[in-house]
């Protein structure tokens, strides 16, 4: 289903604006969006990626989001699409991005990928944290700034979605324990290194490849977290191209104790799914937590 009509006539005046033309603007659906409405918008020769949704439901989403497109793209490494505009008309919030065409993802591009991700990894602040909330996927996360990667993960992430998931049945007391345990854990599985830059989502459909043949981050969750985060996180459904590990591997070397440390990681992302799509996510988390627990 489309925009309503004067949402439509409000996107048509930002884009007129932005690109300078006089015809009408075309809305076509299209996938991608889990949680959002995502169209292409069409008018002359160009097009545009433009997602919808709620902005009561979902506070400052968009705004979020365009914030970590921007902090990523400012660092020159890795592209992002091009923030057009965003903007919030009568209780629904609007987003207009570059339209990307796909290109072939070939073994250039997974090193690529890997190259620009250790790159992007690499650049540091010297907390653990980011100046602002944000979001993973439709559920908040704070970002608060904490001096230590530990502290972070513990009091930002582990805890926070551990008493959501037990507030909403989809944990019992002993599961909580057991994540107890296992905190007191991380500092002998975690060394210290400085705050990467993430992007905090780095799952299988958060990443394009463009007609270029470059690497393309979309739906960031971004802040300065331990590199783990991201590369867990590419691992959640199938894991990426052999040619992206070792590219990475080779311009930042990863720790010998790596699978630990993304099996840990990839705990946020468990029980975010858990909490969003049920107990079907239980028994990953609970096997893992076996491991370590």
């Amino acid at each position: 289903m489309n925009p309503s009509p004067a949402l439509q006539t409000a996107i048509q005046q930002k884009l007129t604006a932005h690109f300078s033309f006089a015809e009408k603007i075309n809305f076509s659906a299209v996938g991608g969006g889990s949680i959002n409405n995502t169209y292409c918008i069409s008018f002359g020769s160009q097009s545009v990626f433009c997602k919808i949704n709620s902005a009561t439901k979902f506070p400052q989403l968009f705004a979020k989001e365009k914030s970590g497109l921007e902090l990523i793209q400012k660092q020159g490494i890795i592209k992002t699409p091009c923030v057009i505009d965003h903007f919030e008309h009568e209780n629904q919030q609007v987003l207009l991005l570059e339209w990307i065409v796909e290109g072939e993802r070939t073994e250039s591009f997974w090193k690529s990928f890997g190259q620009q991700l250790a790159a992007l990894h690499q650049q540091s602040l010297g907390s653990f944290g980011l100046e602002e909330d944000n979001y993973m996927g439709s559920v908040p996360q704070s970002n608060r700034i904490h001096q230590d990667w530990i502290s972070f993960f513990t009091n930002e992430r582990l805890q926070p979605m551990t008493r959501r998931c037990f507030d909403k049945n989809l944990l019992t007391k002993n599961h909580l324990q057991a994540f107890e345990n296992l905190q007191q854990k991380l500092t002998g599985i975690f060394e210290k290194e400085n705050p990467s830059l993430l992007h905090g989502d780095l799952c299988s459909g958060n990443f394009m490849c463009n007609r270029s043949g470059e690497p393309v981050l979309i739906d960031p969750a971004v802040y300065y977290g331990h590199r783990s985060v991201d590369l867990a996180m590419t691992t959640m459904f199938g894991g990426f191209r052999q040619p992206f590990y070792e590219a990475y591997n080779y311009h930042y070397p990863l720790p010998k104790n790596y699978e630990e440390q993304w099996a840990i990681c990839n705990f946020y992302p468990l029980l975010i799914h858990l909490y969003l799509f049920g107990s079907s996510y239980l028994p990953q988390i609970e096997r893992t937590l076996r491991v370590f627990a």
